[in-house]
């Protein structure tokens, strides 16, 4: 998939634990797991818009578009 989640990294960045981040979102921590590995294939608005919240932060921040090689 082109598109890449940075949520790890943005994470490591700020220094933030995800358990913290999972409690404040409201999501579980293997939810949270999941989305960091990128091993989701979408994500709610609300749910972006309170990690972003969370971690002072922009959506692309989190996400990235990788082209494919042709």
């Amino acid at each position: 998939m082109p598109i890449r989640v940075r949520l790890n990294v943005v994470l490591a960045e700020r220094n933030v634990k995800s358990k913290d981040l999972a409690e404040y979102v409201g999501i579980t921590e293997a939810n949270l797991s999941l989305l960091k590995q990128g091993k989701v294939k979408g994500i709610r608005f609300d749910t972006l818009e309170r990690i972003c919240d969370y971690l002072d932060c922009q959506p692309g921040d989190l996400l990235r578009f990788e082209r494919l090689s042709e």
